[in-house]
């Protein structure tokens, strides 16, 4: 049955991040056609939620729909009737990511599904005249995957909140970027959107949850550590700099 609260608008402070997000970095120009990737989570369903309520209220005229890979386990049913209700196109790609993880003995899961479903998908939207991929990634992913590459590769960087693929002739968005997770699962909560739980073995047991972990701690002692890791983010002089896509565009 459809829940009521699934209609119910974006509330102002998250609106307003998403909305800061989507003019800095121009993510989504009129006539543009969006793609969601939705894998059933808090965040992508946060995100299909805000796109819906933009493309229906904003001057910007974009058209959406969504798109989930699904891995073994995975319930897509309540996903489809979610999108149904709202009147959104939904597809679904089945893939044994986890199958394939495991035959490899891949030491990093969380990396290695996220670059496929993230290829599967943007291969999918170029082949059907989808020009942006939009993704859940949060403040809280950009600032994690940081540290990842900061701890473990020695590099200050982090995924760009727009990002063009050249094999795909696709872009990348992320209109979440700016909006932490404790935000999204207050929001995802007051709208009881149908969260699917992941079927995925290595979710809670990965380097990220770790680093998760570390973070909270840290945070502790210096409550600004975010902003103060976009301000760096923000103001790197190469091509990790979140501004070099401005510079080449």
């Amino acid at each position: 049955m459809f829940n009521q609260n699934f209609n119910l608008p974006l509330c102002k402070s998250l609106r307003r991040k998403i909305g800061q997000a989507l003019s800095k970095w121009k993510m989504i120009e009129a006539g543009d056609r969006v793609l969601v990737g939705l894998s059933g989570g808090k965040d992508s369903l946060i995100l299909l939620h805000a796109l819906h309520e933009f493309s229906r209220r904003s001057p910007v005229k974009f058209s959406l729909a969504a798109l989930s890979v699904k891995i073994t386990g995975l319930n897509t049913e309540i996903l489809e009737t979610y999108c149904a209700a709202k009147n959104i196109n939904y597809f679904v790609i089945e893939q044994p990511i986890i199958e394939i993880i495991k035959s490899r003995g891949e030491k990093s899961p969380c990396s290695f599904c996220s670059n496929m479903r993230r290829g599967i998908i943007s291969s999918w939207a170029s082949k059907n005249n989808f020009n942006k991929l939009a993704l859940g990634h949060s403040l809280d992913d950009a600032v994690e995957t940081f540290f990842m590459n900061l701890l473990h590769a020695g590099r200050a960087k982090s995924f760009q909140p727009v990002a063009y693929m050249s094999r795909t002739n696709v872009k990348v968005i992320r209109p979440l970027v700016l909006a932490t997770e404790a935000a999204i699962i207050d929001e995802a909560e007051r709208l009881e959107l149908p969260i699917v739980k992941t079927p995925c073995p290595f979710a809670g047991h990965t380097e990220r949850q770790k680093i998760r972990e570390f973070l909270a701690d840290l945070r502790k002692k210096i409550p600004d550590l975010y902003s103060k890791i976009i301000n760096s983010l923000e103001n790197l002089s190469d091509s990790d700099n979140w501004n070099f896509y401005d510079k080449i565009n």
